[in-house]
């Protein structure tokens, strides 16, 4: 279902809706988009179509009505739909920085660079893994949920501090580097993880680099995810490697173990988590993202009393949402001018 930009009323099948006869490009955006940046596309002389595309309409061909589409994460773009799109396609824009919803192997194959907007939430997502890092330790959501019950628990909601904790990042990009300098502010050691990091980057940001992930939790009580989702890292985060964990930090306090993930879904073993949340041996943690989304209301994990968590809302700032439109519309602009853009993650796939 589709609307031309400019109004969000009756929603129109592709077929009912008519081509601007002097624009110069047209934009499915299928997964909402800032108006500032729809505003931008249009002054460039293109035509926007708004609304989400049902999977079976982009099977069926609907991109080949199309020269760009810009997503987000909720339409998938697998190869059977891109190989569908025709010959028209000529970019697609991923409105964030995950685009594990596309096949780029696929789109490369036919000659569509898949771009995204990297930068544009950093800022977002890091304030957010510090909130949830910090309602963990100072039990905030636990003791929010017991005073909507009438409990005034205050003799049983100790926490402890991030000051002299070491903190262990998996994966070292903007959004670890911003979340590493903000925990040593707050006076932590600040470790990581990144096979694919150079020793100096880690040197430069006062961060110490493990070559073995192992390690990385044999040293940290509190975990932080920043890496992607791919084969490699899934369930990177597992009952071995949690067991690993120590539990006590190096001034002697026994905090616990905490893990946070504000980057991908499925990183985590999910049920590995929650049976260290029952054991004791993981005693907070805190998701925005998750391996099935949306979370259903029966989820164990969601209902334990030392997990809070947030609906994938890392990116959700006014901010965010209006650097990534702007980001998105001048590559998606860029790769319609016949140039390369910056941010296109499968150059190095495309023929």
């Amino acid at each position: 279902m589709f609307q031309t930009s400019g109004s969000w009323g009756r929603l129109a099948k592709v077929d009912d809706l008519d081509e601007k006869p002097l624009a110069m490009a047209r934009i499915a955006v299928t997964d909402g988009m800032a108006q500032d940046a729809v505003v931008l596309l249009e002054q460039a002389g293109h035509e926007v179509v708004l609304g989400f595309i049902e999977p079976a309409d982009l099977l069926a061909g609907a991109l080949s009505h199309f020269d760009a589409i810009i997503v987000r994460s909720a339409t998938k773009l697998p190869k059977d739909i891109i190989q569908a799109s025709g010959d028209r396609l000529k970019v697609i824009g991923r409105a964030g920085v995950g685009v594990d919803n596309i096949d780029i192997a696929a789109a490369a194959d036919v000659g569509i660079p898949v771009v995204n907007a990297p930068r544009a939430s950093t800022q977002s997502v890091i304030e957010l893994t510090i909130g949830h890092l910090l309602a963990c330790l100072r039990h905030i959501p636990r003791a929010d949920r017991g005073m909507r019950e009438d409990k005034w628990e205050k003799k049983i909601m100790k926490g402890t501090e991030l000051f002299g904790k070491n903190l262990g990042l998996i994966g070292f990009g903007r959004i670890a580097q911003g979340v590493g300098s903000i925990a040593q502010l707050f006076g932590m050691e600040v470790h990581t993880y990144d096979p694919y990091l150079p020793a100096k980057v880690a040197k430069a940001q006062n961060t110490t680099l493990h070559k073995n992930v192992d390690t990385l939790f044999q040293t940290c009580t509190h975990i932080s995810i920043h890496c992607n989702y791919n084969d490699e890292t899934h369930h990177l985060v597992n009952a071995e490697r949690i067991a690993l964990m120590p539990g006590k930090s190096l001034d002697g306090i026994v905090c616990g173990n905490h893990i946070v993930n504000c980057a991908r879904g499925g990183i985590i073993d999910e049920e590995a988590l929650l049976e260290a949340l029952n054991s004791g041996k993981v005693a907070s943690a805190a998701l925005d993202v998750f391996e099935q989304e949306p979370v259903s209301s029966g989820n164990k994990l969601v209902q334990h009393p030392s997990f809070h968590g947030t609906p994938h809302i890392g990116a959700a700032t006014l901010e965010a949402q209006a650097r990534v439109g702007r980001d998105i519309a001048h590559a998606i602009m860029t790769v319609l001018n016949g140039e390369q853009a910056e941010t296109t993650v499968n150059s190095h796939l495309l023929k």
